[in-house]
């Protein structure tokens, strides 16, 4: 398997042909595995779903003893349905944090946009995650696809009216309480409905568990997939279906670049293997390898343009690499 990164020598020769010869680029995941964000995790150890506490939730005891057997209640459409305030109330100060912009869009972030303003090839960023930070760095909407939804966009899980964001934040500050800092919103938990409909079920537009995936996903990933040169993978498991099916689905031609702290998709087909010649692995932190591809690419002064629009971590490493 091929490496990417310059301190194997590398990373000159191949990205350059790699993303020359590439007309058509689709990217998968781009914006996850960037722990530089320091913003709420919900999945990883120590994270949301690990720390819940069912007791502090506005619910019955079964679902309590629900979310308590298995977290991801939390998110299930069946419960937020009959109850909605378990996902309002766990998510509260991410759904919040999105309104104040307190976290920014990484290096990894901002090589999306540099591919697409610099070569005019990208095709389309497909992210499951859903703090929007990859519309944040000013890619055009068609460019981008949500798979799991945005937490910067409401509405009624009932009509499918939208909420105005803002709206829909001051009253999850004002109705919903804080079951992690309990003397920053009010005591009990109230309703927030919708305008149309009048169902207590607005929330963000993320995809609840039990949910379909949204239509863009399925239209836009037909219509790139046929066509796409080169697919970047970063960040990812690669264990959550149908987002992995990208990989599988691209033609036989594309070649595919895999950024990621270690090996994944093996049984996916993806090919680690020292004749592979499709298939590329880059081993590490996605800020640090998209750093090194937006050097060799010289579009490092591009990326020092938006260096005081970075979080802390990613400033740094662009710092040092102007040292």
């Amino acid at each position: 398997m091929h490496d990417l990164r310059t301190d194997h020598g590398d990373t000159g020769s191949i990205s350059i042909r790699l993303f020359t010869d590439a007309m058509r680029i689709s990217a998968k995941h781009l914006s996850t595995g960037t722990p530089t964000i320091h913003r709420p995790d919900f999945r990883s150890p120590g994270g949301m779903y690990d720390t819940l506490r069912p007791e502090l939730i506005t619910a019955t005891e079964t679902q309590r003893r629900l979310m308590q057997m298995d977290p991801t209640y939390v998110v299930e459409k069946g419960m937020f349905m009959k109850n909605a305030f378990p996902y309002l109330e766990v998510r509260r100060p991410f759904i919040l944090g999105i309104r104040e912009r307190r976290w920014k869009p990484t290096i990894a972030h901002h090589f999306a946009k540099l591919l697409h303003t610099k070569t005019g090839k990208l095709t389309r960023v497909y992210t499951q995650n859903i703090d929007g930070l990859t519309n944040s760095v000013n890619l055009p909407d068609d460019k981008v696809v949500s798979v799991h939804g945005n937490l910067g966009k409401a509405s009624c899980e009932t009509c499918g009216t939208a909420m105005d964001f803002d709206s829909f934040c001051d009253q999850v500050e004002s109705k919903i309480k804080d079951i992690y800092n309990p003397e920053n919103g009010p005591k009990e938990s109230e309703p927030i409905c919708c305008d149309s409909c009048g169902g207590a079920t607005v929330k963000p537009q993320t995809v609840l568990f039990g949910s379909s995936l949204p239509s863009k996903f399925f239209e836009r990933s037909e219509e790139d997939l046929p066509s796409t040169d080169l697919l970047i993978v970063a960040g990812t498991s690669l264990v959550v279906s149908p987002a992995n099916s990208l990989v599988y689905k691209v033609p036989q031609t594309t070649q595919r670049v895999i950024i990621n702290n270690e090996q994944v998709g093996q049984e996916l087909g993806i090919d680690f293997g020292p004749d592979a010649e499709r298939d590329f692995f880059v081993q590490g932190n996605c800020d640090d390898v998209f750093l090194d591809l937006i050097c060799e690419l010289g579009w490092l002064q591009d990326l020092n343009e938006e260096a005081d629009n970075l979080p802390e971590d990613s400033m740094n490493l662009v710092r040092n690499k102007n040292q």
